[in-house]
């Protein structure tokens, strides 16, 4: 039975956690962006008042390690590397748009799935975004990258699927003369998302190198990749 140390501080939204088999023993939240490396260390310590979980009895520390805001993912991060240190326990990175689309999936609000696509979407800066695209098991798309929504390749979505739009970059898009089969969604993220994914990470033992671990920026943008001729 894993008992887990959930952080995510990778967008506005702050949150921490503790979790035995993906269900919260205790949680504190945030929505103060400013304010998250003061809340981290408070809110911690008082999971540990709360529940009577002395931190060593933890077997894994989960994080949400971006796309997101740069000192946001930083504090989170940091954090997260230095408990793992300090308590010799296993690191595990969760990205951020696989949460915020887990988040979405979970409500169970789109019924028939089998032509469902779903898109978080991060605000960056101007018309640009973090986002990636999952089907309804959470499997990848399109890989996390970032985009300038006026500049969408046609090729970007599948054909012929239901495109379910959600986070803080999704709002830009509905300025935008979307031609597609779509929705969007006004889900937002916890920190139970994190702890979920978290726990199935460490049933699959998917942990990350603590002395090489950094944060997941995506710099990236998505280019058409044309088909060589033969």
């Amino acid at each position: 039975m894993a008992l887990l140390l959930s952080i995510d501080t990778a967008t506005g939204y702050a949150g921490v956690c503790i979790s035995e088999n993906a269900y919260i023993l205790a949680l504190e939240e945030s929505r103060d962006q400013k304010n998250h490396g003061a809340f981290l260390q408070p809110a911690i310590a008082s999971l540990r008042n709360y529940t009577g979980v002395d931190l060593n009895m933890l077997d894994a520390v989960a994080v949400t390690a971006g796309p997101g805001s740069y000192t946001g993912l930083r504090v989170g991060l940091a954090t997260a590397k230095g408990l793992c240190y300090a308590l010799q326990k296993p690191l595990i990175m969760i990205n951020t748009l696989e949460v915020m689309a887990q988040a979405v999936i979970e409500t169970g609000e789109i019924i028939d799935t089998q032509n469902v696509v779903y898109c978080p979407m991060i605000d960056a800066r101007r018309m640009e975004v973090f986002t990636a695209l999952f089907d309804s098991s959470l499997n990848y798309i399109r890989q996390a990258c970032a985009m300038i929504l006026s500049e969408i390749p046609p090729d970007f979505f599948p054909p012929h699927t239901h495109i379910v739009f959600s986070g803080s970059g999704s709002n830009k898009l509905k300025q935008l003369e979307v031609k597609m089969h779509t929705s969007f969604s006004p889900v937002e993220h916890t920190i139970r998302q994190t702890a979920v994914l978290g726990h199935k990470a460490f049933d699959k033992q998917l942990f990350n190198n603590l002395a090489y671990s950094e944060p997941v920026y995506v710099k990236e943008f998505f280019t058409h990749q044309s088909v060589p001729k033969t």
